[in-house]
């Protein structure tokens, strides 16, 4: 029998358990299921641009946040040669938002997160891989079943369409990574270094801690070795201006991971009935545009507000879904077309992400909300 308080939410990562947290605190009775032993830490750090900050506060967790985590003042791009190429200022941007920008490393928004579910008394049911069989059942018991499973391989996703969606590879690939710096060189800057088909971002938190990504455009190979692309990596950038140099001398071994960087097509809808899915399920975009844990954490407040609306659930999914797609869309044009510009066959030489002013930025960011 169906339970009109209960929702059933597939995936523990930034949406998931930032919709549990929201759902509970609205009365809900919320059950989680993650396949894995554990809550992931992958992508080593998150920028939490204002949109998200504004998620944060409303969830009161912005404190918290703010503590663990640092604020960056302007972003710079540069070439390979360490020539300055564009720059934004990041605190105008949030002064028109009206919320901070905030950078910290992504197990520590995690643990955030899965500490305030925890106060909330909600449990996570981990090494809990959900079948189409599973969401079945669950369709019965539960007013909503939430798929925030990820992009990859979304079993909510595919109980929703017929042709499995294939998430597109977009010709390139990231190794992340954390480093602590003796000094605190980077002063508040995120460094943004760019040539023809490669990448190198670095990111400041506070007291000299940081968390990087190189990419490069490559073909998909599995079966090499991490190893040799953690050397290749070196390779590469082993002559690059010397903040890269700087965090490549000191990372954390065990924060390195290698992804190749898949998004997916905007889709034209994200439930049946009363199963829904969302963030990178339901519109996964590229790291490129920077937005991938803000638009989940925008999800995630969107729907809980729609909640509160009286009225047939499926009128209210298909109305959380026009509120949603249309930002969620631009967000992963955007990341396509920065990628494109960098590790495309026709790549800039540096492309520049920054010719955005920071009132249009602003504008984007504080979009709906």
């Amino acid at each position: 029998m169906k339970n009109n308080n209960r929702i059933a939410i597939v995936g523990a990562g930034v949406a998931g358990l930032a919709l549990a947290i929201l759902a509970t605190q609205k009365g809900y009775q919320v059950s989680i299921y993650e396949r894995d032993s554990k809550i992931s830490s992958i992508g080593a750090g998150v920028t939490l641009w204002p949109n998200a900050i504004f998620v944060l506060q409303q969830m009161g967790l912005e404190k918290e946040i703010k503590h663990m985590g640092g604020m960056p003042s302007d972003m710079r791009q540069f070439d390979q040669y360490g020539v300055q190429q564009g720059e934004l200022n990041i605190e105008e941007a949030n002064t028109l938002s009206g919320f901070s920008s905030v950078t910290i490393l992504r197990r520590d928004l995690m643990n955030i997160l899965a500490r305030a579910l925890y106060n909330l008394g909600v449990e996570i049911h981990f090494n809990c891989s959900i079948t189409e069989q599973d969401i079945e059942g669950l369709k019965q018991e539960c007013i909503l079943v939430v798929g925030a499973d990820g992009r990859m391989n979304s079993v909510v996703r595919q109980t929703l369409y017929p042709q499995k969606v294939q998430p597109c590879y977009q010709g390139f690939i990231n190794i992340l990574g954390i480093s602590q710096l003796n000094e605190n060189i980077l002063e508040g800057t995120i460094h943004d270094y760019r040539s023809s088909g490669e990448r190198f971002g670095i990111v400041p938190i506070k007291d000299g801690l940081c968390f990087w990504a190189g990419g490069w455009s490559s073909g998909i190979d599995k079966e090499r070795p991490l190893s040799a692309w953690y050397n290749e990596m070196h390779q590469r950038f082993m002559n690059w201006p010397a903040p890269v140099k700087n965090v490549l001398n000191c990372y954390e071994k065990s924060s390195l991971n290698r992804i190749f960087v898949h998004d997916i097509e905007p889709l034209p809808y994200w439930h049946q009935g009363n199963v829904l899915i969302i963030g990178d399920a339901a519109h996964a975009p590229l790291p490129t545009s920077g937005q991938g844990a803000c638009q989940a954490l925008e999800d995630a407040w969107h729907l809980v507000r729609n909640f509160e609306i009286k009225g047939e659930l499926d009128n209210m999914l298909t109305d959380f879904y026009h509120q949603r797609i249309v930002k969620t869309s631009m967000t992963q044009v955007a990341g396509r077309q920065l990628a494109k510009r960098i590790f495309g066959d026709y790549s800039e030489p540096h492309p520049s992400v920054l010719r955005i002013s920071a009132e249009q930025l602003s504008q984007f960011w504080m979009k709906g909300l």
